[in-house]
């Protein structure tokens, strides 16, 4: 069985577009910029994609032998079903400030076990990590407008696992490598 897509591994591509879907609705949702939709709006995609799919792709990778991944995949689907079946609910805004200062906890250790794979893995971690650490804050002072900054960071993290997996799968760079002549190398 091949596991290469065009560049990437499938587990790391579906994961990769399952988390950055996930984070997109999540973090544009929680700027308000858009008129009544709100974080909570995506807690369907939030338990689905980036619950279920994301645990799923998680599982496959521990089958293959990746444990960095099969761990973060697994991990990550754990906190997005618990987030999406719990958005809306009974919590108090201090519960929700602690469960996503803990989750917090969980990207700042994996952006630190992606060391080396560069933007597309320490650096979406890393924004998820400053992106949960700011939504926690925030919900446990009270601030929106560290929320909407959390969303925008969100969003941004989304937005490079996006572009992270249809590189692998469109053969687009995901490095720049030294320049060529006057132009620039792609490398991936």
């Amino acid at each position: 069985m091949d596991n290469d897509v065009a560049g990437g591994n499938s587990t790391s591509t579906l994961g990769q577009l399952a988390l950055g879907l996930t984070l997109l609705a999540f973090g544009i949702g929680s700027t308000g910029v858009i008129d009544n939709v709100a974080a909570s709006d995506a807690a369907s995609l939030a338990t689905w994609v980036g619950g279920v799919a994301l645990f799923l792709v998680g599982l496959l990778a521990l089958r293959a032998g990746n444990g960095g991944e099969g761990t973060a995949y697994s991990a990550l689907g754990a906190f997005w079903f618990t987030w999406g079946t719990a958005a809306g609910g009974e919590s108090s805004a201090e519960a929700t400030g602690v469960f996503l200062l803990l989750w917090a906890l969980l990207a700042l250790t994996l952006t630190m076990a992606a060391k080396g794979s560069g933007l597309f893995g320490q650096g979406v971690y890393g924004l998820l990590f400053v992106s949960l650490a700011l939504s926690g804050i925030a919900s446990l002072a009270g601030n929106d407008g560290l929320g909407k900054a959390g969303g925008w960071v969100a969003a941004v993290a989304g937005l490079a696992a996006w572009y992270g997996a249809t590189a692998a799968v469109a053969n687009w760079p995901t490095s720049l490598g030294r320049a060529a002549g006057r132009g620039v190398t792609a490398t991936g």
